[in-house]
């Protein structure tokens, strides 16, 4: 693979700016395209969606990489079925945060897509994500179902309600313009990766809990906290949620606004703290799965 070179554009984070009414037609992505993608997939216990999310990924994605957060079913096996080329990665303590982080450190693509095994999000909507990266020279590209062209079939009204209180408190102490805090389909260059500052190294065994901060759900409104600190330019792109095909979610409206909130106060803390110094440690006792 040729690592590619790009041009960094700096921008202030209030400067974030939408893409309304995408037009796939008009999108020249192409197998022949110089940028290698590379898709990260964490799942648990999702042997019954991860194939008809495999099947629905383009078929020029140079990699795809699945975090398995130890599945008690046959969710690698039959992963390894549908697409033999696939790269199986085991994380290294618990949840989707650390699950997602696990991935991006296998990743070696230029571009990550963040992608959920339980059908939510739309393998055909990489395409955007991937060319509006490329074309706008954004750093960051997060999708938000509340822009026009997106929506959702599982966001209760409590949910909603919660994320677009959260979504404004963030635009108030942030300076940012986020319509659609809460949700965790984006892309971004691999190049950023270090301004996440994420660890994937394995828990204390001796710890009285098996996960760190960042670990869990909050990882979305994280991801997207530290690319508003880094100055980086994102760039929101309108993304439909579909309802999780098979099984339940192990998502929890009010554990996991409370756990957002957390995230904003910390992060909030965190932004007078230079990346790569030492941080004081969150450890939660809550029990949290791979979505």
């Amino acid at each position: 693979m040729t690592t590619i070179y790009r041009q960094r554009v700096s921008v202030r984070n209030s400067d974030t700016y939408r893409i309304k009414n995408p037009d796939y037609s008009n999108l020249s992505l192409t197998p022949n395209r110089t940028e290698a993608v590379s898709v990260v997939i964490p799942a648990m216990n999702e042997e019954k969606n991860i194939p008809y999310v495999l099947d629905a990924l383009p078929r020029w994605i140079y990699e795809c990489i699945l975090v398995d957060g130890n599945s008690k079913d046959n969710t690698v096996r039959v992963a390894r079925e549908v697409m033999p080329s696939i790269k199986v990665v085991r994380q290294t303590r618990r949840g989707k945060g650390n699950a997602l982080a696990c991935g991006f450190n296998a990743a070696s693509g230029d571009i990550i897509v963040m992608l959920d095994a339980d059908c939510s999000t739309r393998p055909d909507e990489i395409k955007l994500f991937v060319e509006t990266l490329i074309e706008t020279g954004a750093d960051f590209a997060k999708g938000s179902r509340s822009l026009e062209g997106g929506g959702s079939a599982d966001l209760t009204a409590l949910r909603w309600l919660g994320n677009w209180a959260l979504s404004k408190s963030v635009n108030v102490l942030f300076k940012t313009d986020f319509t659609d805090l809460c949700y965790g389909y984006n892309a971004f260059w691999a190049d950023i990766l270090p301004e996440f500052d994420l660890q994937v190294e394995p828990v204390d065994p001796f710890s009285t809990s098996p996960m760190l901060w960042g670990d869990g759900f909050e990882i979305e409104t994280l991801l997207a906290l530290r690319a508003a600190s880094a100055n980086l330019n994102i760039v929101e792109i309108p993304s439909v949620e579909d309802s999780r095909l098979h099984g339940r979610s192990n998502l929890n409206a009010f554990r996991d606004g409370v756990r957002v909130a957390r995230t904003i106060r910390t992060e909030w803390k965190r932004r007078k703290r230079p990346i790569g110094q030492p941080q004081e440690v969150v450890v939660q006792n809550e029990k949290s799965e791979v979505a």
